[in-house]
């Protein structure tokens, strides 16, 4: 090899190792966000479903009229919509 194919070689190697150490130090910053980017995608998700399925949000509402949701906590509420949700989400998945 000529000197120039020896000084790019060497770049190259120097620029492949500079890019493993900045992938190590980004995986080690966002380490500490992974798990609240993970619920925000699950939130994301929840609306696009939504979206796509409008009557849902009118359903829904009007089970939770006609339940009086006034005997039970918003957390509860919010617990059995949640396993409702994951219940049909599974049923469709297996469905397929």
């Amino acid at each position: 090899m000529n000197k120039k194919q020896v000084q790019l070689a060497m770049r190259r190697e120097q620029l492949i190792d500079m890019a493993a150490m900045q992938r190590a130090e980004l995986g080690q910053l966002i380490e500490p966000w992974r798990a609240p980017l993970a619920r925000l995608d699950q939130g994301l998700n929840v609306i696009r479903y939504f979206k796509r399925h409008p009557s849902l949000i009118l359903i829904s509402g009007l089970a939770l009229a006609a339940l009086r949701p006034g005997r039970l906590g918003a957390g509860e509420w919010l617990r059995r919509g949640w396993l409702a949700w994951r219940v049909v989400r599974h049923w469709r998945s297996n469905k397929r």
